[in-house]
């Protein structure tokens, strides 16, 4: 799996060698699973959109179809991850039968709808891991489906611009081109900075409280 997210570009490309027009299913495929299950979200995300986007200013594929498709399954799959919570209810996290469910995740993913509401929706898009727990949870909360599926509509289609657009914009200069795992590694670390700032709000409150 590391090597897969470190070298996405070289696996994208070969891909589409061989399969061609079906790499857009594939992607789509990813995309929805991430946002769709929260048993899958160590797959990527944020590197995978911007990798998409910079094989497409090679001309391998076509950004306005990545983008319209891609939008489709972060929208689709959130929605999916909605209802999944809606119909399991409260019941089922706290008998705790969602073993491949991490407890620590729901909790960090309870926080952010504490501090900032429905709006978590959108921020948590920014944000690996809580943005697959995030819909998961409204649906738990039995948050109404009108708003949740406003929140997720303005959270997806940005999420999936920002990192896809980037991509096309910048993948093609020499010094990211030449430097690609480097460069995906930098993606995953931006987004990996609102879990690390918890973590270090959590340590500091434990601190205070000792």
């Amino acid at each position: 799996m590391i090597d897969f997210l470190l070298h996405f570009d070289k696996y994208l490309d070969s891909l589409v060698q061989a399969y061609g027009a079906f790499v857009y299913a594939i992607l789509f495929f990813i995309v929805f699973v991430e946002t769709g299950t929260v048993a899958a979200p160590f797959l990527p995300g944020d590197s995978l959109l911007f990798a998409s986007g910079a094989l497409a200013a090679q001309g391998s594929l076509n950004v306005w179809w990545l983008f319209a498709l891609l939008s489709l399954a972060a929208i689709a799959g959130d929605a999916l991850n909605y209802w999944i919570g809606y119909w399991m209810g409260k019941g089922v996290l706290e008998k705790g039968k969602l073993r491949f469910v991490k407890k620590e995740h729901l909790e960090k993913t309870q926080k952010y709808f504490n501090a900032y509401g429905p709006k978590t929706i959108i921020i948590a898009r920014f944000i690996p891991i809580v943005r697959t727990f995030a819909p998961f949870l409204a649906g738990v909360g039995k948050m109404g489906y009108p708003k949740f599926f406003a929140y997720n509509v303005f959270g997806g289609i940005p999420w999936v611009g920002l990192f896809l657009f980037t991509g096309y914009a910048f993948g093609e200069l020499p010094l990211i081109k030449d430097n690609f795992t480097v460069v995906l590694l930098l993606v995953i670390a931006f987004s990996a900075i609102p879990l690390v700032w918890e973590f270090v709000k959590h340590r500091m409150n434990l601190q205070k409280k000792a």
